[in-house]
């Protein structure tokens, strides 16, 4: 490590290459603050891969269409309307700093999005209708250590993605092979993941088409919702009103997309979705005592096939999905309707001998139907929604943004999902994954109580009617957040924040019934960003831990470094960590900067340290090489540190 660290310290004399800050830069810091809520790691991929997506393609904000406008999804509704209504009456925006002047928007918001847009509103001349544009990405990923010997392929993992479009259409595919699985498998021999679409998109009354693999959303999706975000930050709040959308399925997550036809049509004020799906999905299955039939016991969401048993559960049942959406745009309102229908080719049985399982879904066939609304009066945004499914099983949410002021806004969200409620394709705002059993409540605001100086907090409080997993009996959750943020220039950046968890859970005994055990995690942070220069910038973060009932404590300190070189298009990004926790219960979670389309949110335990380089080549107009090595090592009582080493490569081409 000093001999990395002598290396680095010389780099610094050689003259920087001046270049403008990268968007990939800008995701990290966004995803740092956005995904510390997302407890599955499929979500924070998602989230960045939408992140890239719009980095490549940006919205144009002086077209004032609040269909477009809405793609950056991370603004509510109040600021695309907001920003719309801006352009409309004050013509064309000029700079990026005319945006923080909007009505609903601050400094903050402003160099969150400068990445994602273009003030430009006239199409790219680089992208010529009928011209062919294509974009090449592969990814090989290793990590050393000792592999399982019953896998069936090497330990490299291999993401291969394709992209082309010409005019108003688009197409590509995404490819994967995890670790421990066959690079190529089955007749015809094909990567474990392969997804592929084309989409046509046009302005009049076809306004998009899409063959091959797909996402889609209504409203606030509890109804249908594959691929977006849903977990509830405390204190940030663009994403808790809903939006209507289908796009193409580009990321390497294997289980929540939509594969068949879907299609987008508008007529003046009247938008409709619909979209048929059938696809081979994975899944536990059993054959019932008599050996008279088979049934599905819990789909697998894991993704992994590098085994004889996860193998077995690949593709293990088919399920037939379709749904429509019909909304109606008024000039402050929205109000729309959602109906979707699953159907199995094996039934659902769980296993009944668990109380937790009572309300699980049974049998092969589940419709939902659903109402949404959106309604904005003055500086007061309403917006909620109603599922039941034909076993009347209910979600309600509801919630309300308002803005006292243009620097002051107070946000609340109410959500009760029944025991029994379940969407297969649905995702609804909650602290969980699943969709039922949960009814809580979200507040939070953000003030910026001086210049440069901005305060978000937020508190919520959900409660399990029914039993959950580790839980014997009725749960409630609790989290606290504080955040202060100082912005005082474009070279100067600081954050502190103060989090609290309280959760229960079981207290195993061997006889009688589990007793109740609540815990509580405490956590403080602090973050100082230094930009010397367009070339160089420095980031250290300090955090602390404190955890309850077992009184573990945690600690981590980093540094982070970029630099751009000046002579040569070389960028280079290092990291040092060291962290020191009790138990797994302190341990902590750190974002890192990553190959594109890729995340790296590592969890420290333990006495160790991290650390990374990250090296990125531009090869004029045509290619970009990136390289990336890290190292976790972990000291344990009377032994010598062992240390696990990862390396990452990756090449992106367009032409």
């Amino acid at each position: 490590m000093k001999k990395v660290l002598t290396i680095i310290c010389s780099f610094l004399f050689i003259n920087g290459y001046c270049q403008q800050p990268e968007a990939a830069d800008i995701i990290a810091n966004i995803a740092e603050e956005l995904a510390s809520d997302e407890d599955n790691p499929e979500g924070v991929e998602l989230f960045t891969d939408q992140l890239y997506d719009l980095a490549e393609n940006p919205v144009k904000i002086n077209s004032a269409d609040e269909k477009e406008l809405s793609r950056l999804f991370f603004l509510s509704d109040f600021q695309v309307k907001s920003l719309a209504d801006y352009v409309r009456s004050s013509g064309s925006i000029v700079t990026i700093y005319e945006v923080a002047a909007i009505p609903g928007f601050d400094r903050q918001i402003a160099v969150w999005i400068q990445q994602f847009i273009t003030l430009s509103d006239k199409p790219d001349l680089s992208l010529k209708p009928g011209r062919l544009n294509n974009t090449l990405l592969t990814n090989f990923t290793l990590k050393s250590g000792k592999h399982d010997t019953s896998n069936f392929g090497s330990p490299v993992k291999i993401l291969t993605r394709y992209r082309f479009s010409a005019g108003s259409f688009s197409g590509g595919f995404t490819g994967e092979k995890d670790p421990g699985e066959k690079i190529v498998s089955g007749s015809p021999p094909l990567p474990d993941f392969l997804s592929a679409h084309i989409s046509y998109t046009g302005n009049g009354l076809v306004r998009k088409i899409i063959l091959g693999d797909f996402a889609c959303k209504s409203g606030l999706g509890t109804n249908i919702n594959t691929g977006m975000r849903t977990a509830l930050s405390l204190t940030s709040t663009g994403y808790l009103s809903g939006k209507n959308e289908i796009k193409p399925w580009t990321s390497a997550e294997e289980n929540n997309f939509l594969r068949g036809v879907a299609s987008e049509l508008s007529f003046k004020n009247v938008g409709l979705i619909f979209f048929c799906s059938y696809k081979e999905i994975d899944a536990t299955t059993s054959i019932s005592s008599d050996s008279s039939a088979s049934f599905i016991k819990s789909l697998y969401t894991g993704g992994f096939h590098s085994t004889v048993s996860l193998l077995s559960k690949k593709d293990a049942v088919n399920n037939t999905s379709a749904g429509v959406n019909i909304a109606y745009n008024f000039r402050s309102a929205r109000i729309g309707f959602t109906y979707s229908h699953d159907r199995f080719s094996v039934p659902f049985m769980p296993d009944e001998g668990y109380p937790e399982n009572r309300f699980d879904f049974t049998g092969r066939i589940n419709n939902v139907y659903s109402s949404n609304y959106s309604c904005l009066i003055n500086r007061i945004l309403l917006f909620g929604e109603v599922t039941v499914t034909y076993r009347r099983n209910l979600a309600a949410v509801q919630g309300i943004t308002i803005r006292p002021s243009d620097r002051f806004s107070v946000n609340f969200l109410y959500r009760n999902y029944s025991p029994g409620f379940i969407s297969f394709h649905g995702k609804g705002p909650g602290i969980s994954t699943a969709t039922g059993n949960e009814t809580g409540i979200l507040g939070n605001f953000s003030l910026e109580i001086a210049k440069h100086l901005f305060i978000t907090a937020g508190c919520d409080i959900s409660n399990s009617p029914w039993l959950k997993y580790r839980k014997s009996f009725p749960s409630m959750a609790k989290r606290y957040e504080v955040k202060l943020k100082y912005l005082p220039n474009d070279k100067y950046s600081f954050d502190f924040t103060y989090y609290s968890r309280f959760s229960m859970s079981d207290i195993s005994r061997e006889q009688g019934i589990a007793s109740v055990c609540e815990n509580m995690a405490r956590s403080v942070r602090g973050i100082a960003r230094l930009n010397l220069s367009e070339n160089i910038s420095f980031t250290t973060r300090i955090d602390a831990k404190f955890a309850e009932p077992a009184g573990t404590t945690g600690m981590l300190l980093l540094q982070d470094l970029k630099y751009s070189f000046r002579e040569v298009p070389l960028t280079l990004w290092f990291r040092y960590c060291i962290s020191r926790t009790d138990d797994w219960n302190s341990r902590l979670y750190t974002y890192e900067n990553d190959l594109l389309y890729s995340f790296s949110i590592p969890a420290l335990s333990g006495t160790g340290n991290r650390s990374y380089i990250m090296l990125k080549w531009d090869l004029k107009d045509f290619a970009e090489v990136r390289f990336k090595y890290g190292m976790t090592e972990k000291l344990y009582s009377g032994s010598v540190p062992e240390a696990v080493h990862e390396f990452k490569m990756q090449v992106r081409l367009w032409f």
